[in-house]
C-alpha cells in the first residue's frame, strides 16, 4: 500500500499507546510499518535530500502534532506515552484524527500560531497536503533547483563552443582536479585537437591528467561512434582516462560501450553537467540561504 500521509498516522500512534506503557519512537516506526503493511521498499523511501526514510519522517510528525495537542507527553529523549487527555479521547471512540479534529485543544490552536495570517496560511497548506514540512521544503528546493538546471542548459547552449570548452575545463577544476585553472587545466586550440577539447591534470601534484571532449549538443544523443573516437584519441596521447561531456544525452549503446573497455572514460550528460554546475558554485549565484535547525540534545545534556 503507498506510505500514510502523517494524519492518517496520528490515530493508529495514539492507539500503540494506549496501554498507557513508555514507548521508544524507533519501535513506535517498526509497528507502524507493520500495521500499514508497508513493504521494504517503502519503508527505505526517502525523503528528496536522502537524508530521512519518509515515514520515519511522517511518523515523528505525528507523534509531535499529538504532543502539542496534548495527547501525547515526551517522557525522556526519543520516548514518549500517552496522556490522561489522550486515554479520554480514544475512549469517546474517536474514528479519525487530523489537523482539524486537533484544533478543538487550546493548546494546538496555540501551537498552529492561528492567529497571525503567515502561519494560517503555512497550516492551511499542512491541512490540504499529505507532506510533512520536511517534504514541502525539499520538494519546492528541488523543483527550483530542477528549474535551474533547465536555464542553465538553455544559457550553455546558446554559447560558444570555445566558451563551453573552457567551461567544462573550469567546472573539473572546481571539483577538486588539479589547483587552479592556470595550474592545472587547459583548453585546446579549436584547430589540431586531435579529438582532445581539454586537458585537466587528476590532482595538484599531476601525477596524471585526465583528457576532456566537450560537446555542445541540442538534442542529438551522443552515439558508440563518437565514443570509439575519443577513446582513439586517448590512445593517440596513450592515456587511460578521460571525460566525455555534452549538453545533450548518451544513446544507450554509447553507456554499454564504455562498459567492455579497459580505459576509464566518464560520461557526463547535460542534466549532470548543470546540476554540477549548481553544486559547485559554476555559473550560478546564492539568492537566499535558509538554515533548518533542531534541537541539540547534547547541550541539555547534565
Amino acid at each position: 500500500m503507498p506510505i500514510p500521509d502523517f494524519q492518517s498516522i496520528m490515530l493508529p500512534l495514539l492507539k500503540l499507546t494506549a496501554d498507557s506503557n513508555e514507548h521508544r519512537l524507533r519501535d513506535a516506526v517498526e509497528s507502524l510499518a507493520k500495521n500499514f503493511q508497508l513493504s521494504e521498499a517503502e519503508r527505505l523511501q526517502l525523503l528528496p535530500s536522502g537524508t530521512q526514510a519518509i515515514f520515519d519522517n511522517r511518523v515523528g510528525w505525528s507523534k509531535s502534532h499529538l504532543q502539542k495537542a496534548g495527547l501525547l507527553e515526551s517522557t525522556r529523549r526519543s520516548y514518549f506515552r500517552i496522556t490522561d487527555r489522550g486515554k479520554q479521547f480514544l475512549q469517546n471512540n474517536s474514528s479519525q484524527i487530523n489537523m482539524n479534529v486537533l484544533k478543538q485543544f487550546p493548546e494546538y490552536l496555540e501551537f498552529l500560531g492561528l492567529n497571525t495570517p503567515e502561519n494560517a496560511i503555512v497550516n492551511g497548506t499542512l491541512n490540504q497536503t499529505a507532506k510533512t514540512p520536511e517534504e514541502i521544503l525539499e520538494s519546492s528546493y528541488f523543483e527550483i533547483r530542477r528549474e535551474l538546471a533547465q536555464e542553465l542548459l538553455i544559457k550553455i547552449k546558446q554559447s560558444s563552443p570555445s566558451f563551453f570548452e573552457r567551461m567544462v575545463v573550469e567546472l573539473l577544476v572546481r571539483m577538486g582536479y588539479g589547483g587552479s585553472i592556470k595550474d592545472a587545466g587547459q583548453a585546446t586550440q579549436l584547430t589540431n585537437d586531435e579529438g582532445i577539447d581539454g586537458i585537466i591534470k587528476e590532482d595538484k601534484l599531476g601525477l596524471d591528467v585526465i583528457y576532456i571532449q566537450a560537446k555542445r549538443w541540442d538534442s542529438q544523443p551522443v552515439g558508440r561512434p563518437d565514443i570509439q573516437s575519443f577513446v582513439g584519441a586517448l590512445d593517440g596521447k596513450r592515456a587511460n582516462k578521460g571525460v566525455f561531456i555534452t549538453t545533450s544525452r548518451f544513446a544507450e549503446n554509447a553507456r554499454e560501450y564504455i562498459k567492455s573497455i579497459t580505459k576509464k572514460v566518464i560520461l557526463i550528460d547535460g542534466v549532470q553537467l548543470a546540476n554540477y554546475m549548481i553544486d559547485y558554485g559554476l555559473g550560478v549565484s546564492v539568492v537566499s540561504t535558509y538554515d533548518l535547525k533542531k534541537i541539540d540534545n547534547d547541550y541539555f545534556g547534565e
